[in-house]
């Protein structure tokens, strides 16, 4: 089963939008592959785009935080809230239908409580000069733990919805 079976794209477009809309993060429904399902872009800040630029930032950074985090949320079968190596927050929820695991629902691009974005892993990375990946960082918002939580209940709320609504 796809996501694309319980609802259609633009479904998890509207979700998409509306998470962006209400917390001001990336959102994205991705499939059990971890490849995000809609062409739905929203940026947090100005430093993610940068490092999505590089092959390296996307490969060992982007990607290899939600495949990590994703699978942690797959065994637990539960939201997680963690950090990326470049130190920015990742929330993901992970779709079930019944026990089959069909894809996630992940935010992204703020700071942690206190966090702060590790300039050094993001420089040696992706080769962005440090000056540069400062400049980027400046003014990335922060979530705390607490708010974060409460996000990720309601996108699991509204995936909820979206499974009860579906014929599967």
């Amino acid at each position: 089963m796809e996501l694309t079976d319980i609802a259609p794209i633009k479904k998890w477009m509207e979700l998409e939008k509306e998470v962006a809309k209400r917390s001001g993060m990336d959102a994205n429904a991705f499939n059990r592959n971890g490849v995000r399902i809609s062409e739905f872009k929203h940026w947090a800040n100005t430093l993610c785009p940068a490092i999505k630029a590089t092959d390296k930032g996307q490969a060992f950074i982007c990607a290899v935080a939600h495949m990590n985090i994703a699978t942690i949320a797959v065994q637990e079968k539960d939201l997680v809230i963690e950090e990326c190596d470049a130190g920015l927050v990742k929330i993901v929820v992970p779709i079930f239908v019944k026990d089959e695991f069909v894809g996630s629902f992940a935010c992204c691009g703020f700071l942690l409580d206190d966090g702060f974005v590790d300039s050094f892993m993001v420089n040696k990375t992706t080769e962005i000069d440090e000056e540069e990946i400062e400049r980027l960082s400046d003014g990335i918002h922060a979530i705390t733990t607490e708010k974060a939580e409460e996000l990720a209940v309601f996108i699991k709320h509204e995936i909820d919805k979206i499974i009860s609504e579906s014929n599967t």
